[in-house]
């Protein structure tokens, strides 16, 4: 972990949402399911344990240990914590970990639905034998966690079974995590403009295109998913400096992706596709900002 008293990074180990999709088609994007990191005035985030966790392990490993972060589920579908029982860190002692996730609509904490993807005979071992300080925390919908002087703020999102978006302050800086929702056809999402107002960077679920959603034979309508499209309305009406396209459809490899790229640039200039390994430095763009005016 940085010692740096001045860092806000984000760091994306998975963008895709449903199911992992690797293979020569997608290695430019990558292929893993939804997990991202923010580093943030030396405290550690993980956002969703899709099969980008894996990965993320992979390399807090190699930065030895002991290895302490905040993990934050959006929600428990498959996509977004399939990756949490290959976590290798959380199966050592010296390690901690505090895990916060909103009660689901039938009653049950995010322990209980780790727990229950690691019973038998989905997973050959259960969620005990993580060795790891691991302090499961319920939160509200609409409550603030405090860390130290970061804030993370959560609103409910429009998807199946319910799922929630966050967003990261600190020090004037704002990043909007918003993934698996979808939009309204006769209005802005008001939760989703609340997490992303003047946010430096909104990372949203662009899952489908707008012809994709409106399919007459295959229409994507009630899948809890948004398009490119309406990222880039909510982008504009919250002020966002930022706009990441994020939770990429599995059948969208690196070519189609490439085309919404340049297509949601000639909609809103400041915004980019979400790829695996990429990092995003929010102190150094705000810092920019600053010295601009």
């Amino acid at each position: 972990m940085s010692d740096s008293n001045a860092q806000f990074t984000i760091h994306f180990w998975g963008v895709r949402g449903s199911i992992p999709c690797p293979g020569a088609e997608t290695v430019r994007y990558g292929g893993n399911t939804s997990c991202i990191e923010m580093r943030v005035n030396g405290e550690r985030l993980i956002f969703d344990g899709g099969t980008g966790l894996r990965e993320l392990g992979q390399c807090l490993l190699d930065e030895g240990q002991p290895i302490q972060a905040s993990m934050f589920f959006t929600h428990s579908h498959w996509d977004h914590i399939q990756g949490f029982p290959f976590f290798v860190p959380a199966f050592l002692p010296s390690n901690q970990f505090e895990v916060y996730g909103v009660i689901s609509p039938n009653g049950a904490t995010i322990e209980q639905r780790l727990n229950d993807q690691m019973l038998h005979p989905n997973f050959p071992v259960p969620l005990q034998i993580m060795q790891a300080q691991l302090k499961f925390c319920d939160i509200s919908v609409g409550e603030t966690v405090a860390i130290g002087d970061i804030n993370i703020i959560n609103a409910l999102l429009n998807h199946p079974g319910e799922a929630v978006g966050y967003r990261v302050e600190w020090n004037g800086i704002a990043a909007a995590y918003i993934t698996d929702t979808e939009h309204f056809p006769d209005r802005l999402d008001e939760n989703v403009l609340y997490l992303a107002q003047n946010a430096d960077v909104m990372i949203y679920d662009c899952t489908y295109t707008d012809a994709e959603y409106h399919s007459e034979s295959s229409s994507k309508v009630g899948w809890g998913h948004s398009t490119w499209q309406e990222a880039v309305k909510l982008a504009k009406a919250a002020n966002v400096k930022k706009l990441v396209v994020f939770h990429h459809d599995p059948l969208h490899d690196d070519d189609f992706m490439d085309d919404i790229g340049r297509k949601t640039a000639a909609e809103f200039p400041n915004s980019i596709v979400a790829r695996e390994g990429m990092v995003l430095d929010l102190a150094e763009f705000k810092a920019l900002e600053l010295a601009s005016r």
